[in-house]
């Protein structure tokens, strides 16, 4: 089996931002993405997901290092000060490195 280096890309946010964040994604040129809503607790206090507006979503994209690095850079620039988020990333390993 031959499998490929990658990164990927874990985005924790408030759901009010998650079309900003998928537009950086977006222009940082990936090629999709998958999301959904989470909850759980931390510096902001608990967070619930029984309602959309006002809980989080975790966004997930695995992308070349370069690109990985591209949008970490954007989303610490543009969102950090201003919303509750956590993003990070982590290598994995996958098989068909053309769908990245």
């Amino acid at each position: 089996m031959n499998l490929h280096t990658m990164k990927l890309v874990t985005i924790i946010c408030e759901a009010l931002i998650e079309e900003r964040v998928v537009e950086i994604l977006r222009h940082c040129g990936t090629h999709g993405h998958t999301a959904f809503s989470v909850r759980g607790s931390g510096s902001q206090g608990d967070r619930s997901a029984d309602i959309v507006e006002t809980g989080n979503v975790q966004v997930e994209v695995i992308v070349k290092p370069a690109v990985a690095e591209a949008v970490l850079e954007r989303l610490h620039r543009e969102l950090f000060k201003d919303y509750a988020m956590v993003a990070y990333e982590t290598e994995v390993r996958v098989m068909r490195p053309e769908k990245f």
